[in-house]
């Protein structure tokens, strides 16, 4: 299993040199043999701008958190408690993303 993010997505909307800059919301992908794949886990509110985040960057929708507790708990046994307390400090109230993993 492979997962591939970024700290940092790009925004939605170009900015003055016909760029983009550092954005609010990234994407993850989760790739390999033991992924339940072929499908797109997400929220999406589209590219509107009451449904952009401050009318430039994609609304964050998912803690990432969530998806690597979710790995972390189905693929490796990772304990809950341990996920909440000690890789991911402080983060009990994010609940892990269940079923990415066959089961």
């Amino acid at each position: 299993m492979v997962v591939v993010t970024t700290e940092f997505g790009r925004t939605a909307r170009m900015n003055g040199t016909d760029g983009t800059d550092h954005g609010t919301a990234t994407v993850a992908f989760v790739v390999g043999g033991a992924v339940n794949g072929g499908r797109v886990v997400a929220d999406w509110r589209g590219l509107s701008d009451t449904a952009l985040h401050e009318r430039r960057d994609l609304m964050p929708t998912t803690d990432l958190r969530a998806v690597l507790k979710g790995l972390l708990q189905d693929r490796l046994g990772v304990p809950a408690r341990l996920l909440a307390d000690t890789v991911f400090p402080s983060s009990g109230s994010v609940r892990p993303i269940a079923d990415l993993i066959r089961a």
